[in-house]
């Protein structure tokens, strides 16, 4: 890290770092090949199957990796250098990638590709820990809201590019197999950024058992109520309100060719990326607890009115409102997550928090295959998709009460990075 003078009200912060420059771009591009990937395999899997069900295992196999190496991931990230387990694990995934590329391209077994999908997932489900804690090393403290805003505004650049070129190349007959390829190079693209960044590693705690840990790391967050509300409202929300992984879906239900299913596919990243860029220029978040509660009312009114929508632009419009609002909570949980939680607990904290967010996403995902799979009408292959979407926004409605109920010091809670409560 080098320490460089900067203006409490600088947006650019966090990027006078050429540490954290490094990062963000190697990571960038590899989240750019990711999205390339997840927009084709949908596709490619939903083309040859024609399957609702058959979309929603793409996310069930790279779930379950998560639920099993989450706990000895954290471990892993509090024991040992979190920057070479993030090399091994992006070296998995990246030939995890050229796998799904030679299975596509020799039309190999889609059950084959589910295992691929699998070896992904277990790569993620190990270095998320470690990486999500990469930051605070590379970044003063002070810094921490700014990055993480660049980080998700990045990530959601990156996230509407990926889809739409995704959806383009589709469109013009690319080989699925030639985007998987796109993401095995991106994988290692990034691999050799990492290596150029310098991090000082924290003093390393002990070994222990992987359930111990766990449950230190859920331990800490029971004692951090506004901590635990706000994880548990953005697990629920995305959880029961998640409607990307039936576009391919909906891309039949619209009548829409590959291109618009790109865009359907970059509009929440688009939307996102607007406020990501919002946030940055006008610094933290006033009314903090109020505004993360609203914005996922906002969610779960957006998603219902997506799953009735049979108009492309009012649907394109809300997947577009939908990132924007997500963007919200998103800032506002990394920011919490990285302020309250000490250095020696930050990686068994972000493997629940790690947990929390790969659930809500692609635990998300199954369900919202599974659901609509349950409600199939062949006279009406538009009625599963409509039940799932439209039940998913009105539970996240559900759950916001609840949590505002339950946790007034969200509710109060004020500026980031202050701490305070407002009356």
């Amino acid at each position: 890290m080098e320490p460089s003078p900067h203006r409490p009200d600088d947006p650019y912060a966090a990027l006078r770092y050429p540490d954290y420059r490094r990062y963000l771009v190697g990571n960038l591009i590899s989240v750019f090949g990711m999205q390339l990937q997840m927009t084709a395999i949908a596709h490619e899997i939903y083309s040859r199957t024609g399957s609702n069900y058959s979309v929603a295992q793409v996310a069930l196999v790279q779930f379950i990796p998560v639920l099993l190496f989450s706990l000895p991931a954290g471990q892993l990230a509090d024991t040992l250098s979190r920057k070479r387990i993030v090399q091994v694990a992006m070296g998995v995934a990246t030939l995890g990638s050229f796998g799904l590329a030679l299975l596509s391209f020799y039309g190999g077994p889609i059950q084959w590709m589910y295992l691929c999908l699998f070896m992904n997932g277990t790569a993620k489900a190990i270095q998320q820990p470690a990486k999500s804690s990469l930051m605070p090393l590379i970044v003063p403290k002070s810094l921490f809201s700014n990055a993480v805003t660049w980080n998700s505004g990045g990530f959601q650049l990156t996230s509407i590019a990926g889809p739409a070129v995704a959806g383009a190349l589709i469109g013009l007959g690319c080989k699925y197999s030639f985007i998987y390829a796109l993401e095995g190079v991106a994988t290692f693209v990034f691999l050799l950024l990492l290596a150029t960044v310098k991090i000082t590693e924290p003093e390393r705690q002990g070994w222990t058992d992987p359930w111990v840990s766990f449950k230190q790391g859920i331990r800490f967050l029971t004692r951090q109520n506004l901590l635990l509300s706000a994880l548990s409202l953005d697990l629920f929300a995305v959880l029961l309100g998640g409607a990307v992984m039936l576009l391919p879906v909906y891309q039949k239900i619209l009548h829409v060719g590959d291109y618009e299913y790109g865009l359907m596919r970059s509009a929440p990243a688009f939307g996102a990326l607007l406020m990501s860029f919002f946030l940055a220029r006008h610094g933290g978040l006033q009314r903090a607890g109020r505004t993360l509660l609203w914005s996922v009312v906002a969610f779960g009114i957006f998603t219902i009115i997506f799953g009735f929508s049979r108009s492309f632009p009012l649907s394109l419009l809300m997947l577009t409102l939908l990132g924007a609002v997500d963007m919200i909570s998103v800032v506002i949980r990394h920011t919490l997550v990285q302020l309250l939680t000490p250095d020696h607990m930050r990686g068994r904290v972000q493997a629940v928090n790690g947990l929390f967010i790969t659930a809500s996403n692609e635990l998300g995902g199954f369900e919202s295959g599974a659901v609509a799979a349950l409600f199939d009408r062949p006279q009406d292959p538009a009625f599963g998709p409509t039940i799932s979407v439209v039940s998913g926004g009105i539970g996240t409605l559900i759950v916001v009460a609840i949590v505002a109920y339950a946790s007034p010091q969200l509710r109060k809670y004020d500026r980031l990075g202050d701490g305070t409560s407002s009356d």
